[in-house]
């Protein structure tokens, strides 16, 4: 089961970066057509969620590896799975789908429950 949590970690780690890091640095109207929600949002809001983003997926990695305070990583998780409960409501309201929302939030879910048993 560790190595499973493991590697759903680092998986979902690299995705969540990925975007966190996207969001902080592009400029939202460059993002418009991947990311057509970003309407709805200032470009401090965009930054803002993906620090969010960034951070936690750096919290789902990092504490647990170090042994310092792993507790942080199942909050981690934690934090991402309301993350990603928010982000079906806003494509909810935009009727788009929530599918990928609903995929990553099952895995910060998983994650979350494993780390913290």
């Amino acid at each position: 089961m560790n190595v499973a949590l493991w590697i759903l970690q680092i998986l979902l780690a690299l995705l969540f970066l990925a975007a966190g890091l996207t969001k902080m640095s592009v400029d939202k109207n460059k993002l418009r057509d991947r990311l057509p929600y970003v309407e709805d949002y200032t470009q401090g809001q965009m930054r803002a969620i993906g620090a969010i983003e960034a951070v936690a997926a750096v919290g789902l990695v990092l504490p647990e590896a170090t042994g310092i305070a792993p507790v942080l990583t199942p909050l981690a998780a934690a934090g991402l799975a309301i993350t990603m409960v928010l982000a079906a409501l806003v494509h909810r309201r935009r009727k788009e789908s929530i599918a990928v929302n609903l995929v990553l939030l099952a895995v910060a879910l998983v994650i979350a429950i494993g780390r913290f048993l």
